[in-house]
């Protein structure tokens, strides 16, 4: 008899343990839903772009492309780049480091090294920011031909 209480016991704090992770994954999802669907202030900067895209046309592999993309902010109040990341390590992108404040431009300079690459190329730059939207992206493209 004694067997049986213990089982039945364990059993009882077992199943109480498995609710109790539920309740905290089911909490847990939820802050994760406010979280990401706040919405941005209305005074967030606005990072537009003169042109988002870029066409270096043909190069011969080997031959490196600078390029820098120009943007304005919009907003009313200081852009700050927190990060600007490219889809592979043959293109970096050099993000300026202080704040753009509302009204004033600024570049973002990037340079392809087409070293190993052969054929059409478009290389991704994704700039993060405080802005309104947090995310940007920028493309690089054009054609890698035999030297």
């Amino acid at each position: 008899m004694k067997k049986y209480y213990f089982i039945l016991g364990l059993a009882g704090v077992i199943f109480t343990s498995c609710q109790q992770n539920t309740a905290k994954e089911t909490d847990q999802s939820a802050s994760t839903e406010i979280t990401s669907s706040a919405t941005p202030s209305a005074d967030a900067p606005v990072m537009v772009f003169e042109k988002d895209s870029y066409d270096f046309g043909k190069i011969k592999q080997g031959e490196s492309i600078q390029y820098a993309f120009k943007f304005k902010n919009t907003g009313k109040t200081p852009l700050i780049i927190k990060n600007a990341t490219a889809t592979c390590g043959c293109t970096v992108p050099e993000p300026p480091k202080d704040p753009i404040l509302p009204g004033a431009e600024g570049t973002i300079n990037v340079v392809f090294n087409s070293a190993g690459k052969i054929g059409v190329q478009d290389k991704i730059i994704t700039i993060t920011s405080n802005g309104n939207p947090a995310i940007n992206e920028v493309h690089l493209i054009g054609e890698i031909t035999q030297p």
